[in-house]
C-alpha cells in the first residue's frame, strides 16, 4: 500500500451492502449523459493472450468517458456514492451468478504551504513530483475495494476480497497530470496492479486507473446521419478518423481464472458491466439504483429506441424480451438504406442473425448449453483457442478469427466495422441464418474509416494503453 492511503481503512465501514434497484457507452442515453462518473463506455471480455496466462479471462469495464488529457486541476475522479459491477452469468439465466463489485473512496491529505506565516491549503492534486517510491507530494487520491457477490435463492451475499498480503483496500494511480508531476507514467502506473485472492479460485489480478480510451470510432460523422466520406471499402490503415484518439477513460481491468467463471459442462460465460448510484431514503438507509449497463458495444446507441434508452440502462438482461423488437426489426439498416440507396437493407425479417449475436449466442460458437432467457450479454466461449497478439484479425469471427468479437471482445477488435457489416447482413451473406439473397449488401465492406487492430494495444495486462498527457513541453526545473 502507498503511504498516502495507510490510514484509509476506516472507509470500509461505509461499504455495507445496501438495498438494490434495477434503474453503454459514450453518453448513449439521456439520463446517463449527465452522470459521466457512472457512464459505462466500453466492455471487453476475452481469454488472456499474455504469454503464460491462457487459463485466465480478462474483463475490462471503462467508465468516465471523453476525458480531455488537460482536464485539471481536478482531473477525473470516479463516483464515491455508488459502485461499479462486473456481472457474470454462467448458467444462461440472464441473471448474475457472480458479481465483482468495485467501490471507490476519496482520500485527501490536505497539504498546505506557508504564506505570510500561515499554512494555507493548496488547490491542486500535488505540490511536487510523484514517483513510484515517493508520493509525499500527492494531495488527493482514490482507493477501492473489491467484493465478490454471490446469489443464493435470489439473495446477494457480499464478501470483501484481499490481496496476497491480506489487504482489502487498494490504491488507484493518480491521473496523468504530466511528465513533470509524474515521470515515466507507464512505469508508475504499472506498480498499481494488485494480486487478488479469490476464495476457491486462486489468485487474480486487478488494475483500476486512467488509460487511453481504447474505443475507436468516427464519432462525429457516425451521428451526423452516417456522413462517411467513404462508407464502403478498406481505405484506412490508421486512426485518422478516430474522434477518441485524443481522449482518456478510467478502466477497471479484472483478470480471473476461466474455470472459476464457467458452469460444469459449459465453457460459455456471459458478462456485462453496470453501475449504481446511492441515495438515502426517509429512514436514512442507503439504497442503490442501477443507472448504466453495457455488454455488446453500440447496442444502446444504435439498437435501442430513444424512448427506451434509460429503461434499458436500468434493466436486467433476463428481462430483455421487452426490447426484442429493436433486435428483430432493427432500424439502423433501414436508415443506412435511406441514406445510401445502393446499400440495400436485409430483407429477411425477423433478424434471427442479430438475435444470435446479441441475445442468445451463435450456435457452434458461443451459445451456452443452457439458455433460460434471451438476454443481451457479451458471451465468450472459453474453450476457443487464443489467437496470439500480432496475429489477431481486427474483424474477428466474420474474418475467420473465432477468438474475436462477437465471441467475447478483445481490445483490437474493430467492433464498429464488424457491427456495420453484421447489421447489413454479413451472416446472411455467409449462409448463416438465411441465404445470400436475403442480404443484397451483405458482402459490402462497410466502414466508419477509423481503423484499429491488436498492435494498437499492449501485449500483456492491463492491455489498454497508458493515458495521454496534454503537457508536451520538456520538463523545466
Amino acid at each position: 500500500m502507498k503511504r498516502l492511503f495507510l490510514a484509509a481503512t476506516s472507509l470500509l465501514a461505509s461499504a455495507a451492502l445496501g438495498a438494490h434497484a434495477y434503474a453503454s457507452s459514450h453518453r448513449e442515453a439521456p439520463m446517463i449523459a449527465g452522470m459521466p462518473r457512472l457512464d459505462a463506455s466500453d466492455f471487453f471480455l476475452f481469454r488472456s493472450y499474455e504469454p503464460g496466462r491462457s487459463n485466465y479471462v480478462t474483463m475490462i469495464a471503462d467508465y468516465v468517458p471523453l476525458q480531455d488529457p488537460g482536464g485539471g486541476p481536478n482531473f477525473f475522479d470516479m463516483e464515491h456514492n455508488g459502485y461499479y459491477d462486473i456481472n457474470v452469468d454462467s448458467d444462461g439465466s440472464g441473471k448474475p451468478t457472480y458479481t465483482f463489485r468495485f467501490r471507490v473512496y476519496p482520500v485527501t491529505r490536505n497539504l498546505t504551504v506557508s504564506v505570510g506565516g500561515q499554512n494555507v491549503a493548496i488547490s491542486l492534486i500535488n505540490d511536487g513530483q510523484i514517483t513510484t517510491t515517493n508520493d509525499a507530494a500527492q494531495n488527493t487520491g482514490e482507493v477501492y475495494t473489491i467484493s465478490l457477490v454471490t446469489y443464493r435463492n435470489g439473495a446477494p451475499s457480499e464478501e470483501l476480497l484481499k490481496d496476497t498480503s491480506g489487504q482489502t483496500l487498494f490504491q488507484k494511480p493518480a491521473d496523468r497530470i504530466g511528465d513533470k508531476s509524474i515521470p515515466n507514467y507507464a512505469a508508475y502506473a504499472a506498480t498499481f496492479t494488485h494480486d487478488i485472492v479469490v476464495p476457491g479460485c486462486g489468485t487474480g489480478r486487478v488494475f483500476v486507473g486512467q488509460r487511453k480510451d481504447p474505443f475507436v470510432v468516427n464519432l462525429g460523422e457516425t451521428f451526423d446521419l452516417v456522413n462517411y466520406v467513404h462508407p464502403i471499402g478498406e481505405q484506412y490503415k490508421a486512426s485518422a478518423m478516430d474522434d477518441l484518439a485524443g481522449k482518456n477513460v478510467t478502466s477497471i481491468v479484472w483478470e480471473i481464472q476461466s474455470a472459476c467463471l464457467t458452469h460444469v459442462g459449459d465453457p460459455v460465460v456471459g458478462a456485462w458491466t453496470t453501475s449504481d448510484l446511492g441515495s438515502k431514503d426517509s429512514y436514512g438507509r442507503t439504497t442503490y439504483q442501477q443507472v448504466s449497463r453495457l455488454a455488446n458495444p453500440l447496442v444502446n446507441e444504435l439498437v435501442i429506441g430513444l424512448k427506451d434508452k434509460d429503461k434499458f440502462n436500468m434493466s436486467l438482461p433476463a428481462n430483455d424480451t421487452q426490447f426484442g423488437q429493436y433486435v428483430t426489426n432493427p432500424t439502423v439498416p433501414a436508415l443506412i438504406q435511406a441514406l445510401f440507396p445502393t446499400a440495400k437493407a436485409p430483407t429477411k425479417i425477423p433478424r434471427a442473425d442479430l438475435v444470435a449475436v446479441f441475445l442468445t449466442g451463435i450456435k457452434g460458437l458461443n451459445a451456452p448449453v443452457r439458455l433460460n432467457a434471451a438476454s443481451e450479454e457479451m458471451r465468450l466461449n472459453t474453450s476457443t483457442p487464443i489467437t496470439p497478439y500480432g496475429s489477431q484479425n481486427r474483424l474477428g469471427v466474420i474474418a475467420g478469427d473465432k477468438a474475436g468479437y462477437p465471441n467475447g471482445r478483445r481490445p483490437g477488435d474493430d467492433v464498429v466495422d464488424i457491427t456495420l457489416r453484421v447489421a447489413m447482413g454479413r451472416l446472411y451473406a455467409l449462409g448463416l441464418y438465411g441465404t445470400p439473397a436475403d442480404a443484397p449488401a451483405g458482402l459490402l465492406d462497410f466502414t466508419d474509416g477509423a481503423y484499429t487492430d491488436d498492435t494498437h494495444y499492449l501485449t500483456a495486462f492491463p492491455y489498454v494503453m497508458p493515458p495521454l498527457s496534454d503537457s508536451h513541453q520538456p520538463v523545466h526545473e
